[in-house]
């Protein structure tokens, strides 16, 4: 079968790379990350989280790269393309439409969360932040939410920054506004670390996340690991098989996968080491979740010498953080409509940010407007979270992998992968048999269904993983195979 020619490229592996970061660093990484860190001991859990990045990020991700480039296009074209190099069901493209759909869905309620960063970054600018307590600023917080107009507008400001961005093209307007959004964000990262060093409380901080507690590795600890190592890098979205779609032949995936996830670990412990100090050095709560950056903070950088300028720059670092997430969740819908149906880019992105503005604006209305309905408990906002996180990626991670691992000839994904064969059948052995049975646990914990502690109970995720090898190589070996270099 003849491939599909690429119709969009990245000018350089450093675009994808750059990209690829930009999805995964978000909100998550930089008060998440650091959070739970600190809380499940330091150092011992970062070495524990590098493991699940190993053992369930890098796999996914090299799949989800591998598929885009493979079948260049959107998720639902790359794998029908797939599909029919294959000879497999074309059932197989709904995997494509389920993370095309997570990705836009997810974006319906991120613009909400973005435009707090957006309008945080003009408030500590005017002044408008000041209060003497964090309840003071919990205030302003929920004041801000329940103005449909305030909070409408900057929700709206960045779904047209989007859109904006996206319309323009992948070289033209992702990859040029990646490359200087990253470099941006990374160097204001720095001028914060800098400043939180000086802040008084950096021992305290620097503690706070790398102290080596290996009693603090609980099951809990693990759960939040492997659920972090999955859902930061953006996988089971749409965003990182679109943009694996352009990257050029030749260039190396797994290379390229093991630079975005360090890139991606590395920006969320060093928005640690920025944020813990200055939460230590005001004597203030550094378990506050995500009440850390709207409240915490801004009260915490006005009791500093030149606070509100140091402020300013971390909400402006955090906008970037988020409108280069922001991005990649909407580009494989234009793509789709942009490949599949001809439609330009421009009218693409119109038709699509039309729908995001209607969706987006009812999710923002369950802060002020419809905030009494909540139907099952939730409002719509919830429901979106709750749908997309909790069901959509991680189904969408166990389709893909199994898809990857068990419907595709292996030569297929060999050619792509351009792996020596050791490392070849260790990617193999992963996406067939540990993936699904880790992604699976996170599905379960996300759901409150994993009835057992992972920790006390390894063994029950050792055998489910062993049993799986035995029926898997038993019935159709291909790791065995693959170490010899032969197809199976």
């Amino acid at each position: 079968m003849t491939r599909e020619k690429p119709k969009n490229l990245w000018l350089s592996r450093w675009g994808f790379i750059l990209a690829a970061t930009g999805s995964a660093v978000g909100l998550g990484n930089i008060w998440k990350f650091p959070y739970i860190t600190g809380e499940y001991g330091g150092g011992a859990f970062v070495l524990m989280y590098l493991a699940c990045i190993l053992a369930i990020g890098i796999p996914v991700m090299m799949t989800e790269i591998a598929i885009g480039r493979r079948g260049r296009g959107s998720p639902i074209d790359a794998i029908g393309r797939a599909v029919r190099e294959n000879g497999s069901s074309s059932l197989w493209k709904g995997v494509g439409g389920m993370a095309m759909a997570a990705g836009f869905l997810i974006l319906c309620f991120y613009v909400v969360v973005a435009g707090w960063a957006f309008a945080y970054t003009v408030k500590m600018l005017d002044g408008s932040l000041a209060a003497s307590s964090v309840d003071g600023l919990a205030q302003v917080f929920e004041a801000h939410n329940a103005n449909p107009w305030q909070l409408g507008g900057w929700s709206v400001l960045v779904a047209l920054l989007t859109l904006w961005i996206v319309a323009k093209g992948v070289q033209q307007g992702i990859e040029s506004a990646v490359r200087w959004m990253m470099p941006g964000l990374a160097v204001m990262l720095l001028i914060l670390v800098g400043y939180a060093f000086t802040s008084g409380g950096f021992d305290q901080g620097f503690a706070f996340l790398f102290s080596f507690d290996t009693s603090k590795l609980t099951g809990e600890a693990l759960l939040a690991a492997l659920g972090h190592a999955f859902f930061t890098l953006s996988l089971a979205s749409g965003a990182i098989l679109t943009y694996g779609s352009y990257i050029p032949d030749g260039q190396s995936i797994a290379r390229t996968t093991f630079m975005v996830a360090i890139a991606d670990t590395a920006v969320a412990l060093l928005a640690g080491l920025a944020i813990f100090p200055i939460i230590f050095a005001n004597g203030m709560d550094p378990t506050a979740g995500p009440g850390l950056i709207f409240m915490s903070l801004p009260l915490a950088f006005q009791q500093m010498p030149f606070g509100t300028v140091f402020g300013t720059l971390f909400f402006a670092m955090v906008s970037i953080a988020a409108l280069t997430s922001a991005i990649s969740m909407i580009e494989a819908t234009v793509a789709y409509l942009n490949e599949k149906h001809g439609i330009s880019r421009l009218k693409a992105a119109i038709g699509a940010g039309a729908v995001l503005l209607v969706i987006s604006l009812l999710a923002m209305f369950s802060f002020n407007l419809m905030a009494g309905w909540t139907p099952m408990g939730k409002n719509f906002f919830d429901w979106l979270d709750y749908l997309t996180s909790r069901w959509m990626m991680p189904l969408g991670g166990i389709f893909i992998v199994i898809f990857a691992g068990y419907a595709l000839r292996s030569e297929i994904m060999r050619d792509e992968l351009d792996l020596p064969p050791l490392g070849y059948a260790l990617w193999l052995f992963m996406v067939r048999y540990v993936c699904p049975v880790l992604i699976t646990m996170v599905f379960l914990h996300a759901l409150g269904w994993l009835g057992f502690d992972p920790l006390v109970r390894w063994y029950w995720i050792a055998g489910a993983i062993g049993a799986l090898t035995v029926l898997g190589e038993g019935l159709r070996p291909r790791v065995l195979p693959a170490l010899t270099g032969r197809n199976a």
